[in-house]
């Protein structure tokens, strides 16, 4: 397993209705930056990414943040950033900070986050990569995409093991720990990959 220096946090672009939504975007932030790993997210200043990003350079820590040009009015760019790339597209985003990344973390957020951690998913299922993936279930907020990947198995559509394909922990104390014990997905690799 490749020692985890830098983590690719998705989360919402909105704060969300939850105290706890803010209080753990701001305790992944600090976490990183005391532990000294990169924090590489979508580049905005607003919502729970920028207050990950916000508590992150308030502790001393670096800061990543991969944008679109036509979301840096959008998503206010956050202006105080380590490094701000700015792209061309969403799928330059993602694909820019998957490059980064050593393991993702997903905190609550909406359909761009559902998209970024869907997507990862998939890539490691089909074998195009093998760093972790934890989502941090917040006051339950997974428990909803947690029992449909269940029903997805249960009917047919997918075998049990993918569940191996990411880990859900209760609390932002627990990301770490987890991205560094998390299980290799032992799913074949892509046609023509190693």
């Amino acid at each position: 397993m490749t020692p985890i220096r830098s983590v690719c946090l998705y989360c919402g672009s909105s704060m969300g209705r939850r105290p706890v939504f803010q209080q753990g975007a701001a305790r992944f932030g600090s976490l990183l930056a005391e532990r000294g790993i990169r924090l590489v997210y979508g580049g905005g200043h607003i919502g729970l990414m920028g207050v990950a990003a916000d508590a992150a350079l308030a502790g001393g820590g670096t800061v990543i943040g991969i944008i679109p040009k036509f979301l840096t009015e959008l998503e206010a760019a956050h202006p105080r950033l380590s490094e701000l790339v700015i792209v061309g597209s969403m799928h330059e985003r993602k694909q820019r900070m998957f490059e980064l990344a050593d393991g993702f973390a997903i905190l609550p957020g909406g359909l761009g986050t559902l998209d970024e951690l869907i997507e990862m998913i998939t890539w490691r299922q089909l074998g195009l990569h093998d760093k972790p993936i934890v989502l941090i279930d917040l006051d339950g907020y997974w428990r909803g995409l947690t029992d449909l990947i269940d029903k997805v198995v249960a009917d047919g559509f997918a075998k049990p093991r993918i569940r191996d394909l990411f880990t859900v922990v209760p609390t932002v104390d627990d990301v770490l720990p987890a991205l560094a014990a998390a299980p290799a997905a032992r799913i074949a690799p892509a046609p023509g990959r190693v």
